[in-house]
């Protein structure tokens, strides 16, 4: 089973929004490549809203503090804890998709 978030046209190339999902708040990047990435919305820091940071092929930086997070693993570039990364599809009708085992 999986869920489905909205049309992946609904974020611009190079920007994030944020889905709430399951009682979770997801970031989703759209990625200048057209590929997209999803970490925890919420930086571990001081909650900065991570789906408002400048992002680029591999990072996104919290817009509070400027801590860059991998959104590929999730593992701070510094010494916070990672931010959880869930696996984000766009399937045959352009609609991005999160497996809901994942949010349990």
């Amino acid at each position: 089973m999986s869920t489905r978030l909205g049309s992946v046209h609904d974020i611009p190339l190079g920007e994030g929004r944020t889905y709430a999902v399951a009682g979770e708040m997801v970031a989703v990047f759209r990625l200048r490549d057209g590929s997209v990435r999803a970490v925890s919305a919420v930086c571990p820091h001081k909650g900065g809203p991570l789906a408002d940071g400048q992002i680029d092929a591999e990072v996104v930086i919290c817009p509070l503090h400027l801590t860059a997070f991998d959104l590929t693993t999730g593992c701070a570039r510094g010494d916070l804890p990672p931010v959880k990364v869930y696996p984000v599809t766009v399937d045959a009708d352009d609609m991005l998709v999160i497996p809901s085992e994942v949010l349990l």
